[in-house]
């Protein structure tokens, strides 16, 4: 029995360690996230980028975009970020962000970049190739596929599943900015709904006015 416990244990505890060191060396990859994200919708995306460097650090990331309509970065303190687009129609093509002089993501340390981005490819996949740049001037390209046989690369693009559309209104961006058109539906809207209101107001005022003026002149009166 004991002989049985102890292997279990074992086997437990060996299939734990390579799950702990997959995790490890997953984390060790630029990657990006975005909950919820769908096809042909906006969505924020988080690329989390760790130092794999035992004496450099990171001071620039370079993500290849697959020419998004929008693109916008969130500010982040100590970094300047550049959307590139292409000059003819507009689209972005990739997004930069460099780090000041004397920031950077030191050893042991990871950082997040933020883009509100759309909208995205109706594909089930969609890759981000990046390229990492330390301060020691080595540049790290996270731009392989996955092999045929589904192993992992050593390198691997950031990578990003997207849902099926659901059928939702996709006009709106991730930060929840409108078309021109929609806005301008909006805002003329409000604006007769407010000049509505003004006139009822103004109406009333009057009424009161001379209400009030009535009950003044009978005052005297009496």
């Amino acid at each position: 029995m004991n002989s049985l416990v102890s292997r279990a244990l074992f086997t437990a505890g060996a299939a734990g360690g390579a799950m702990l060191l997959a995790a490890g060396v997953a984390a060790a990859h630029v990657t990006v996230v975005a909950p919820g994200a769908e096809q042909g919708g906006y969505s924020v995306l988080t690329f989390r980028v760790p130092t794999e460097s035992e004496t450099a650090s990171t001071t620039k990331l370079t993500v290849t975009l697959p020419d998004l309509k929008s693109a916008r970065t969130t500010p982040l303190q100590g970094w300047t970020s550049v959307v590139e687009k292409d000059p003819t129609s507009k689209l972005a093509k990739s997004v930069t962000w460099t780090a000041d002089p004397g920031v950077g993501v030191a050893p042991g340390q990871f950082q997040q970049f933020e883009l509100s981005a759309g909208p995205l490819p109706e594909q089930d996949e969609v890759s981000f190739p990046a390229a990492q740049t330390y301060s020691d001037g080595e540049v790290v390209n996270w731009d392989q596929a996955v092999g045929a046989d589904g192993a992992e690369p050593d390198k691997p693009a950031p990578t990003l599943t997207l849902a099926a559309a659901s059928g939702d209104d996709h006009s709106h961006d991730a930060g929840g900015a409108t078309t021109s058109e929609e806005t301008e539906t909006t805002a003329s809207g409000t604006d007769d709904t407010a000049r509505w209101l003004g006139g009822i107001g103004l109406v009333l005022g009057a009424l009161g006015a001379a209400l009030g003026l009535g009950a003044m002149v009978r005052s005297r009166r009496s």
